[in-house]
């Protein structure tokens, strides 16, 4: 629990630093080439991951790629306290029920209603100002799809991980090759800028890829021994932290509402744990 609480804490800052940024694609590009190399110095001292792991490394790193778009295309359209909630929210439960079919995991009753209660009050984060109107349905459109992504790779990684044999090799084999397919491509589309870009946030890019591989390393360790949905929602967490940091760095509003959906959040958890 304490892993993935930290990992919450990660995933949340390192999602402020990107909706932050100015060129979103090139912050989550460039975060992830300097994970990757970070990654790539620690290859030599791990052995390779199981052979029957692979497929699962292949799948999660395409998968990240839409994951990756989905979020850039939601931030640039909404706020960090509509888009990060509702895609983050939403996951756990998709992930209860495909792990279901997938996996073969199975949840008491309190544990579900438990799940229930902390993905409304993270989904309810998103609704602060109320129902979107008509023209306000793109970051409502890409939230749900970030959902999607989240669950894919999130299923991928926790049944490969199981297979890897070694879970720190799983975990960096993962960074380096989606910095080395998913980098190349953003410098492409950003050919004249990606450079100044570079050089005026390399603090912030380097210091994110380390936090960002933190973040989802913990999370991938965490599910090689526990249930992929009770990690996904204790995870989640990090929603509570992230409209924190929209409301007190960010300057986004609703701070009373935010406190009073963290608590249900807080409550919806501490349901689930008790009953695992």
């Amino acid at each position: 629990m304490f892993l993935v609480l930290v990992a919450a804490l990660l995933h949340a800052s390192w999602n402020a630093f990107v909706k932050a940024g100015n060129d979103k694609l090139l912050s989550i590009g460039l975060m992830h080439a300097c994970s990757g190399l970070l990654g790539l110095c620690l290859l030599p001292f791990f052995p390779l991951p199981d052979p029957a792991s692979w497929p699962y490394i292949a799948l999660s790193v395409a998968l990240h790629w839409g994951y990756y778009l989905f979020l850039i295309n939601g931030y640039k359209h909404g706020d960090l306290g509509v888009v990060y909630p509702l895609a983050r929210g939403s996951a756990p439960l998709l992930i209860a029920v495909s792990g279901t079919l997938v996996a073969g995991e199975h949840f008491p009753p309190l544990a579900m209603a438990g799940l229930a209660v902390a993905s409304v009050g993270i989904v309810s984060l998103s609704f602060e100002d109320g129902l979107p109107r008509q023209g306000a349905l793109k970051p409502i459109f890409f939230a749900f799809g970030t959902a999607l992504w989240i669950t894919a790779f999130t299923l991928s990684d926790g049944l490969g991980v199981r297979q890897a044999g070694t879970e720190l090799s799983y975990i960096l084999w993962l960074f380096v090759l989606e910095a080395a397919t998913f980098c190349p491509l953003v410098i492409v589309m950003r050919r004249t800028t990606w450079r100044p870009y570079y050089l005026a946030h390399w603090r912030g890019l380097w210091f994110s890829g380390l936090v960002s591989a933190m973040a989802y390393g913990l999370v991938i360790y965490v599910m090689s021994t526990h249930p992929l949905a009770w990690v996904s929602a204790l995870r989640e967490t990090s929603v509570v932290i992230a409209v924190l940091i929209g409301a007190f760095f960010l300057k986004e509003r609703h701070l009373l509402y935010r406190v009073t959906a963290a608590l249900i959040v807080v409550g919806g958890i501490v349901l689930m744990s008790a009953s695992m």
